[in-house]
């Protein structure tokens, strides 16, 4: 299963993919699919698609990152019956043409203002292949700080490329690639055997037109939705991200460290498991965090276990297990998450300290009676 593929740190590496399948509504977990590292995401979709037909799941949408956009993708995921949320790239061309359509219609208006993401949106209809039998809902939003990061990340790009350009003039090279697309490059006898690179002249209508896009990205949607629908709907997706990197992170998913398939299949089970659980603890504690005003540092799944693993019971003098201490205030804040309370871990602790008792007691019963035994054999 492990194979070269390329690793999102951007190395080619031996790895193995590992997905999971989120219930956005649940916030649960509900079904994974490991796949050999050579594969990549797109290639995947349709495979996963037909397992989540066969657990019976209907009635579903997917909500995609652009990783997995490509024409048999979207067919499929019509035929197989399914809604589809998926995130494109601004300056994909369809993409670009329809936001350029819309440029100054939509983003000063604040009846198309989404604060919750200090976002401005809108949305019209159009297909999405020139095949396309059904038009699709594509949701164009605008970040106005976005806008600024990305114009500058972009010119920074064109200086770059420009002043490289440079330093080839008279060079034996033939530039293409981006650099075709964004500068007029002039050569001394073009196609000859002692071509050599003369100039370049920035393309500034092109140029120009990218730096229109920045600030600019289209989600589209299956269904009909409004922009502010369709952008929660996507961002929903970080629950999910966060649950992924969790299992990563903290359940040691990110390395396996075993040496057979049947060992990593085994791993990534009780890994998945595990992650369900731990799902379910962060989707309570976030929604107790969202009931109160006041940051709590200490909410957060880790610290939240950390904080919990205090209690303690120890063994007092008369042989019965008790509480280490009371409760504290911390303590009793992460509990009302789990809609428990200090009553509910004293009564759990009797119950412990009576089982431990009870079984104390049967050990020496049983020892009493192998003495016994022992005595009569001989």
């Amino acid at each position: 299963m492990v194979e070269l593929g390329h690793a999102k740190e951007g190395l080619e590496t031996e790895i193995f993919n590992y997905s999971i399948a989120y219930d956005r509504s649940n916030r649960e977990p509900l079904f994974y699919e490991s796949y050999p590292g050579s594969i990549v995401d797109i290639s995947q979709l349709q495979f996963t698609l037909k397992k989540a037909k066969g657990y019976g799941y209907e009635h579903v949408g997917f909500i995609l990152d652009r990783g997995y956009f490509c024409k048999e993708n979207i067919q499929f995921i019509d035929e197989s019956g399914y809604e589809f949320i998926i995130m494109v790239k601004g300056m994909k061309k369809l993409v670009s043409e329809l936001i350029l359509e819309v440029q100054g219609t939509f983003e000063n208006d604040r009846r198309n203002s989404i604060r919750s993401y200090k976002v401005s949106g809108t949305t019209v209809r159009h297909t999405l292949f020139a095949t396309d039998t059904k038009e699709r809902y594509f949701h164009i939003f605008y970040d106005d700080g976005k806008k600024a990061a990305e114009r500058e990340k972009f010119e920074n790009k064109i200086d770059r490329m420009s002043r490289k350009l440079k330093e080839c003039i008279g060079e034996p090279i033939h530039p293409g690639g981006e650099y075709k697309e964004y500068f007029d490059l002039v050569f001394w006898h073009e196609g000859l055997v002692d071509e050599k690179f003369m100039i370049g002249a920035e393309k500034t209508d092109v140029i120009n037109r990218q730096i229109r896009l920045c600030g600019y990205f289209a989600i589209v949607t299956s269904e009909k939705m409004t922009a502010k629908e369709a952008l929660e709907l996507y961002k929903s997706r970080d629950d999910s991200e966060k649950t992924f990197r969790g299992d990563k992170s903290y359940l040691g998913a990110r390395s396996e460290r075993v040496y057979s398939n049947e060992s990593v299949d085994t791993k990534i089970f009780i890994g998945f498991v595990a992650t369900i659980i731990r799902s379910r603890i962060y989707t309570l504690l976030k929604a107790e965090t969202g009931r109160v005003d006041k940051k709590q540092n200490y909410m957060t799944v880790p610290a939240a276990l950390r904080e919990l693993e205090k209690i303690e019971l120890l063994k007092g003098a008369d042989n019965e297990y008790n509480l280490d201490y009371a409760i504290t205030a911390t303590q009793k804040a992460i509990l009302k998450a789990f809609d428990m309370t200090a009553d509910n871990v004293h009564k759990q602790a009797r119950a412990i300290s009576s089982d431990l008792a009870r079984v104390a007691f049967e050990v020496i019963e049983s020892n009493v009676e192998n003495q016994e035994k022992s005595a009569e054999g001989k």
